[in-house]
Order: structure tokens, then C-alpha cells, then sequence
């Protein structure tokens, strides 16, 4: 039986074998072809001419001549429009233009910018004009709204902190925390200070029967914990809400704003530009004496005036309530700082861009409210 052979007919030099299955041949292996006799690619010298010295021999076992061989270059490396023109020269790769980069092997997706504080200053900013907006509106338009955005800030700040402990393997039984803080904000907007401690008291009791339920691991941890969350964020909170419940409270609230805004741009102003000494290296590097004296001056001459204009005190009250609560804000910031490297994590959360938690921006106003509630008490009392 014969049968036609494409390389056979196509150059006798290519050719596998004569195109004539011999009779009898055992390749050694089945076969499982249709054509008898047929022995697969391999078969050994049937019609083959001796091999020349001058051919190379493929690894497949054919023979060629190399100069008849067209050259095929890999498919990576064909250009647009290069057709068949093997003379011309491939053209140079093209160079990624401005922009993001997409991440690739060993090619990294193009970071965001950041200040040289380390901040994503545009989200930064956005998020503190909306926040700012937030409180200018529910204070000036409808004031009791004030009150539920401070019961909301409240709840969150609580959840937050009580989720970072579990990373120094500490539970604080967040809902009675949450529950008596918010309690805590409306006992001080609705019946002073008074109502306030006793506020703190009962939040402090039902976190200490809630966590009895779980039994007597880690209990001392446990209620450590949220004795210094109750204390930390609705306690110091509800001072906010007596300083807006007075008649003028709105501008209460907007003086001591004015004041922590001020210290905290001032100092990051000069701790950008001038900052050469550590001021507390171990805690928070990135924080500088000159960053801190940026943050009294600015601190001192815009609570000077806001209380000038607002509350009719005297300048240099003023700039003296401005400048303790700039001292305020900074401790504020370097104690949670302290709190945050003690519990091995960069931000109380993520909810914020450019900020981090909401408690990365409450922690500076936290001890500030207190703070410009005794001195306002002293140098702008109550009618």
C-alpha cells in the first residue's frame, strides 16, 4: 500500500521515508493508526539519504538546509506594520506616559501622593471641610441636631477603640459602652454636669455586670479597658455638650474649633517647614518643638480674636485660652499616640481617608473641650 507524503513530494531531501510502508516493521510500541504498517515519526532509515555535513539536523529529526529556512522571530517581538521587511530595524518601545502605572511583575502600582507629613493631603482636606460643614450646620441651622451628631460621634469613637484592643487580645463589652455613652452626651446636654458623672457611673457598672457573664479570664484586662474608654471618649465628649447648651454655646463650640484647627495647621505648617527637633521621638516622630511653638502662636492669635468678636473677651484672655488649648490638643494627640504604638497599630481605623479613624481626629478636640470649658467658665461666664 502507498500513500503520498507532503515532504516526500515536496523535497526528496525532507523526506521521512520512500512513501512505501514495508511489510513487516515493529517499532516497538502500539501504533494505533489506521495506515498498516505505519510506525509513527520516528521511524529509522527507510529511503534516507545519508546525512550531509553541511545540513544541521532539527531535534525532531528532519534535515534542512539552514539558508533555506525562513527566519521566524517570536511573536513578542513583532511590530505594528513591520510586514515582511526584514531589513528595516524594529522600532524602539514606546515609553509608558505620565500617569498611574498598572502593577505588573516587578512593576508596582504607582503610589498616591503625600504630603511631606506623611498625609494624603486632597483627601485630608476634603474630609475636614465636610466635617467642618457637619458641625457648622447642626450648630447655627438646628442646634439639637448638634446633639445627634455628637451621640453619633460618640458611639463610633467607642467602637473603634474597643475594636482596637483586640489587638493586645483585651474585649471590652462594646454595646453597654456604646449605650451609656450616648445616655452619657444626653444626660450633660439635658441636665449638666452633675448628671454627667453619674452617667459615667452607670456606664462603668453595666460594662462591669456585662463582662461578668463571661467568666473570669482576662476579666481584670477586660475591665481596664473600658474604664478607660468610658472616660476617654464619652466622658470627655459630654463637655462639648455643655459648652453648647447656653444660648451663645454655638459660639462656644465654634471659638474652641477654631482653636484646635488653628494649633493643629500651625503646627503642621512649621513641623513641615522648620521642624528640626524631635519633641517626643519615642511617641510620635513626625511631631517637633518648632511644629509645637507653630501650634501656640497660631493657636493663640486665632482664639484671640474668635473670642474677641464672639464672646466680647479680652484679647489677651483670649490668646490665653488659645494657647492652653493648643497645649490641650497636642497632649490630646500624643496621648493617643501613646495608645496607638502600645497597641501596635497606625490608625484607630480606616473610616476616613487622609485621617485615618475618627478618633485620629477627636482625639485632639477630646482634650481640648474640657479645657475651654473651665476657662471659658472663668473668663466668659454663663448669663
Amino acid at each position: 500500500m502507498s500513500y503520498s507524503d507532503p515532504y516526500s513530494s515536496a523535497d526528496p531531501l525532507r523526506a521521512r521515508h520512500s512513501g512505501v510502508a514495508p511489510e513487516k516493521y515493529d517499532p516497538g510500541f502500539p501504533t494505533n493508526l489506521d495506515v498498516p504498517g505505519w510506525a509513527g515519526p520516528t521511524q529509522p532509515g527507510i529511503g534516507l539519504p545519508e546525512p550531509d555535513p553541511r545540513r544541521e539536523q532539527d531535534v525532531n529529526g528532519y534535515t534542512a538546509e539552514t539558508a533555506q529556512l525562513p527566519l521566524v522571530t517570536p511573536r513578542a517581538q513583532h511590530q505594528p506594520g513591520g510586514g515582511d521587511d526584514a531589513g528595516e530595524d524594529p522600532a524602539p518601545p514606546r515609553r509608558p506616559g505620565p500617569g498611574k502605572r498598572r502593577a505588573g511583575p516587578g512593576k508596582p502600582p504607582t503610589a498616591q501622593k503625600t504630603s511631606r507629613a506623611g498625609r494624603n493631603l486632597p483627601a485630608a482636606i476634603g474630609v475636614g471641610v465636610t466635617l467642618g460643614a457637619v458641625l457648622l450646620v447642626s450648630l447655627y441651622a438646628y442646634k439639637p441636631a448638634f446633639l445627634g451628631v455628637l451621640a453619633l460621634a460618640v458611639a463610633v469613637g467607642i467602637w473603634e477603640v474597643s475594636r482596637a484592643f483586640r489587638q493586645v487580645k483585651a474585649h471590652p463589652p462594646a454595646i453597654p459602652l456604646i449605650a451609656g455613652g450616648v445616655l452619657m452626651v444626653g444626660l450633660a446636654w439635658y441636665a449638666g454636669a452633675d448628671a454627667l458623672m453619674l452617667g459615667l457611673v452607670a456606664t462603668l457598672l453595666a460594662a462591669t455586670v456585662w463582662r461578668l457573664a463571661d467568666g473570669p479570664k482576662g476579666f481584670k484586662q477586660d475591665l481596664t479597658a473600658s474604664v478607660l474608654i468610658a472616660v476617654y471618649v464619652p466622658f470627655l465628649a459630654g463637655f462639648a455638650a455643655l459648652l453648647a447648651v447656653p444660648q451663645d454655646g454655638a459660639d462656644r463650640v465654634l471659638v474652641v474649633l477654631i482653636g484646635v484647627v488653628l494649633s493643629d495647621t500651625g503646627g503642621y505648617a512649621a513641623g513641615v517647614f522648620l521642624g528640626r527637633h524631635p519633641m517626643a521621638p519615642s511617641v510620635s516622630p513626625k511631631k517637633s518643638w518648632e511644629g509645637f511653638g507653630g501650634s501656640l502662636v497660631a493657636a493663640a492669635i486665632g482664639t484671640a480674636l474668635s473670642c474677641y468678636f464672639l464672646l466680647s473677651v479680652d484679647f489677651w484672655w483670649g490668646a490665653l485660652i488659645g494657647a492652653a488649648i493648643s497645649v490641650a490638643a497636642v497632649l490630646g494627640d500624643l496621648g493617643e499616640s501613646m495608645l496607638k504604638r502600645d497597641l501596635g497599630i497606625k490608625d484607630m481605623s480606616r473610616l476616613l481617608p487622609g485621617h485615618g479613624g475618627l478618633m485620629d481626629r477627636l482625639d485632639s478636640i477630646l482634650f481640648a473641650v474640657p479645657t475651654a470649658y473651665l476657662l471659658l467658665a472663668i473668663f466668659a461666664p454663663v448669663r
